[in-house]
C-alpha cells in the first residue's frame, strides 16, 4: 500500500508526456500552480511514441526536472496530468487527469485502436484491462464531447467535466497583441495567409508538398505574407533541418515558418486567413471568426459530423493546382461567420483555468491559492524574415486624369512561372546569376559602426557605386542605393544621379510606408518607357494603395553617403 501524503508535505505533480503536441497542451496548464510552494512539478516521457524525441528535448531545454520512466513508475504521485491516453498510463500510481491535445474529437487513425474512433473516445485506450477508467478526470472543452465520450465509453464518460480549453484561452488573452505580432512579423498592411498542416498522409504537406512554394510564386509579395504552421508530430518526424530544406524556395521568398510551440497560435492571432487541412488550427482560427479556406478534406481520417467536418464542408476551397489563389484569398472577408463552428468545439471561453484549478487542487488535497490563475499571453512570433534578395517584377503603367504616370507593381520570386517586366536584385545578397541578369540593381546603405572608426577601410560613395554598378553589369538599366525608408539615390545610363523620395500613404489613423525597393521598380518601369527628361512625379500603386514618388536633384549628403 502506498503511504499517505502528510497534510503539510509538498505535493508532487507529474506531467506525463508522450509527444511534443501533448507537452505543449500541458504547459498551458502551468499557471494553475504558479506561485504555489506547496506544489512540486516533475515531467516524465511515456515511452512508445514515434514522436517523443522533440518532447524530451523541449522538457530538458526548459530546465524542468525530468524523471526517467522507471523512476516515475517506482513512486506514487499526488497528481498525474497527461494529454494523451496512449501508453502505459495505468502503470503510474496516483490520480490521473486527461486533457485532449487538439480541438475536440475530429480525427481518427485506422492503424491504431478501434476503427473510426478518435483515441480520446476509444475504450481501447481509456479503460484498464478490468474495464476501469484509466483517468480519474476527463477534462473536455464542450458538452458535446462529454456526450460523445459517455456514448462511446460510459465508464470514462462518468468521470468527464466540461472545463473549456486552456490553449484557446491563451489565444483569447492575446488578441490585444495582434498589432504587435504583425509588427514583429513585418506584415504591415499585407494580408497574412496562414497555411496549416497537421501530420500524416492526409495532411496539407503530404497531399500538396509544393503548395507553400506555389502560393509564394503566385501571390504578390507586397500584398500577401505567407506563414506555415506545421504540427509538432511532423516536426518530430521530419526534423527542422529537413523541413527547412524542403521548404527552402518558399522560405527564400519570405515564408514565415512557425515553431512547434506557441508561435502557431501567435500566427492565428496575427493572421487574416487560414488555408487548412483537417488539423485543429482551423477551429482555433474559427473561434476568432477568421476566414478559413480548405485545401484538402482529411479523407478517411476526418470524423463525420464533427465540428471540423462541418467547418470544412462550409469553407471555400482552394484548388492547389489552379491559378485562382489570389482571387480566392482576396474574396475572403475580414470576418467570415466561422465562429459558429468553433462554438460546437469550445465552451466556457476564458474560463478553463478557473474551472480546472479547483478540481486539480481537490485531487491534490489542497485548497487553491488565493490568487487567480490567469492564462499566459502568447509570446511574440518569430522575427520577420529578411526581404527576399531578388524579385521578378510584374508591372503595368498608365496615366491618371491629371497626367501623372501611375505604375502598378506585383513582386514575385525570380523563379515564378508568370511573365514579368524586369528582374530586380539586391547587390550583396542576390546570387550572381540574379545580379548579372537584373535590370534593376540596388543595395541598402548600412551605417558604419563607431567601432570601425579606428580600422583601415576603403569606402565608396553612393554616387560612385551607382556608376560602377552600371558599368560592371551591362544588363542593368537602373542602379540605386536605398539611403533610408523614404529616399534613394538613383542613376540611369543616360544621365546624372538623382534622388527618389517616397511619400507614405496616409489614411485616417494609419500611415503606410512601402519597401523602397518596390518604389525603385515602379521608377524603373516608368523610365523604361519614357524619353528624357524624366517626370518629376509619379505614383507607385501596390494592391490598390497609392504612394507618391518625387524625383529631385541629389543633395551632397546623398551623393557622398559612404558604402
Amino acid at each position: 500500500m502506498d503511504p499517505v501524503t502528510p497534510p503539510d508535505a509538498p505535493r508532487g505533480v507529474l506531467f506525463a508526456v508522450r509527444s511534443a503536441a501533448a507537452l505543449h497542451r500541458l504547459l498551458d496548464l502551468l499557471p494553475v500552480f504558479e506561485g504555489d510552494a506547496r506544489v512540486r512539478c516533475r515531467f516524465t516521457l511515456v515511452p512508445g511514441s514515434a514522436f517523443d524525441t522533440d518532447a524530451l528535448a523541449a522538457v530538458e531545454s526548459s530546465g524542468a526536472r525530468c524523471l526517467s520512466w522507471p523512476e516515475a513508475l517506482a513512486g506514487r504521485h499526488d497528481l498525474i496530468l497527461t494529454a494523451s491516453p496512449k501508453g502505459e498510463l495505468a502503470a503510474l500510481r496516483g490520480p490521473k487527469v486527461l486533457l485532449p491535445h487538439g480541438a475536440g474529437f475530429n480525427k481518427a487513425l485506422s492503424e491504431e485502436g478501434s476503427p473510426h474512433l478518435p483515441s480520446g473516445l476509444d475504450p481501447a485506450f481509456l479503460l484498464t484491462a478490468d474495464e476501469r477508467p484509466v483517468a480519474d478526470l476527463h477534462a473536455l472543452a464542450h458538452p458535446d464531447q462529454v456526450a460523445r465520450l459517455a456514448a462511446q465509453c460510459p465508464p470514462a464518460g462518468a468521470t468527464a467535466l466540461v472545463a473549456g480549453d486552456p490553449t484557446l484561452d491563451r489565444i483569447l488573452a492575446s488578441l490585444d497583441r495582434r498589432e504587435a505580432f504583425r509588427s514583429a512579423l513585418g506584415t504591415g498592411p499585407r494580408r497574412l495567409v496562414v497555411l496549416s498542416s497537421t501530420w500524416g498522409p492526409e495532411s496539407l504537406l503530404a497531399r500538396h508538398p509544393d503548395l507553400p512554394a506555389r502560393l509564394a510564386g503566385r501571390l504578390p509579395h507586397d500584398a500577401y505574407q505567407l506563414a506555415l504552421v506545421v504540427h509538432p508530430n511532423e516536426y518530430s518526424r521530419t526534423g527542422s533541418f529537413d523541413l527547412a530544406r524542403r521548404l527552402r524556395p518558399a522560405l527564400d521568398a519570405g515564408l514565415v515558418l512557425a515553431g512547434p510551440y506557441e508561435e502557431w497560435a501567435a500566427l492565428v492571432v496575427a493572421g487574416d486567413t487560414v488555408v487548412t487541412d483537417h488539423g485543429s488550427t482551423a477551429l482555433y482560427a474559427a473561434a476568432l471568426d477568421r476566414p478559413v479556406v480548405a485545401v484538402c478534406d482529411g479523407g478517411a481520417e476526418l470524423v463525420p459530423g464533427s465540428p471540423m467536418d462541418r467547418l470544412l464542408a462550409a469553407a471555400p476551397r482552394l484548388d492547389p493546382s489552379g491559378d485562382d489563389a489570389a482571387a480566392v484569398l482576396a474574396a475572403q472577408p475580414a470576418t467570415a461567420g466561422t465562429r459558429r463552428f468553433a462554438e460546437a468545439a469550445f465552451a466556457l471561453p476564458g474560463q478553463a483555468l478557473a474551472t480546472l484549478g479547483p478540481e486539480l487542487y481537490k485531487l491534490l488535497g489542497l485548497a487553491p491559492p488565493p490568487w487567480p490563475a490567469q492564462p499566459r499571453p502568447l509570446a511574440s512570433p518569430p522575427a520577420a524574415p529578411r526581404t527576399p534578395a531578388a524579385f521578378a517584377v510584374r508591372a503595368r503603367s498608365g496615366r491618371a486624369a491629371d497626367g501623372t504616370v501611375v505604375v502598378d507593381i506585383d513582386r514575385l520570386p525570380p523563379w515564378t512561372d508568370l511573365p514579368y517586366h524586369h528582374l530586380a536584385a539586391e547587390y550583396g545578397r542576390a546570387d550572381i546569376r540574379e545580379t548579372q541578369s537584373a535590370a534593376l540593381l540596388y543595395r541598402r546603405a548600412d551605417s558604419i559602426p563607431p567601432s570601425d572608426a579606428a580600422r583601415h577601410h576603403e569606402y565608396r560613395t553612393a554616387a560612385d557605386w551607382t556608376a560602377e554598378a552600371l558599368a560592371d553589369h551591362p544588363g542593368c538599366r537602373t542602379a540605386a542605393v536605398i539611403l533610408s525608408p523614404t529616399h534613394c539615390l538613383v542613376r540611369r545610363p543616360d544621365g546624372e544621379p538623382f534622388t527618389l523620395r517616397i511619400a507614405p500613404h496616409r489614411t485616417p489613423g494609419r500611415v503606410r510606408y512601402t519597401d523602397p525597393a518596390a518604389a525603385l521598380s515602379a521608377l524603373h518601369t516608368a523610365l523604361s518607357g519614357l524619353a528624357h527628361p524624366h517626370p518629376s512625379t509619379l505614383t507607385l500603386r501596390i494592391d490598390g494603395t497609392p504612394h507618391p514618388l518625387h524625383l529631385t536633384p541629389p543633395t551632397p549628403t546623398d551623393l557622398h553617403h559612404l558604402l
